[in-house]
């Protein structure tokens, strides 16, 4: 899977989906997707809605920061075994949710969101075994 799958792929395939689904989630917030359609359909008011999807906002924010120092587009130092665990962890994460959608109450999330978490937790498995090196674009020689 790992000659399959680039860590280049990986990088901006999670970067791609977890922006799509940020925006996703602040438009469940501003009320133009209505909110029955996620967290299993499980949601009952309008306070509860706001109380998910801000930890969900908060954490695709997080998996973004770790995405983005993994690919060397934020410039901290940090140790790269800690940005390996975190990827395990995105990993792990991804998969349950895979699961969660998979038993969804509501159909149109597992048809929609099952494949993107199962994507999402391909790519974070990928990175996580990666080669660990900064995956910036290289200078174009003339």
């Amino acid at each position: 899977m790992k000659n399959v799958i680039s860590e280049r792929a990986a990088f901006y395939g999670l970067v791609g989906i977890l922006s799509a689904i940020t925006i996703f989630h602040v438009l469940i917030l501003s009320g133009i997707i209505p909110f029955q359609i996620v967290w299993g359909g499980r949601l009952e008011n309008r306070e509860q809605m706001l109380q998910f999807e801000m930890i969900s906002l908060l954490l695709n924010a997080c998996m973004l920061l770790v995405i983005g120092i993994r690919g060397g587009l934020v410039k901290v130092t940090i140790n790269p075994l800690i940005i390996r665990i975190l990827l395990w962890a995105m990993c792990g994460l991804f998969i349950l949710n895979t699961l969660g959608n998979v038993l969804s109450n509501n159909t149109l999330e597992a048809i929609i969101f099952t494949p993107l978490t199962l994507l999402l937790a391909i790519f974070s498995w990928r990175l996580a075994v990666g080669h660990g090196r900064s995956l910036k674009a290289r200078p174009q020689h003339k």
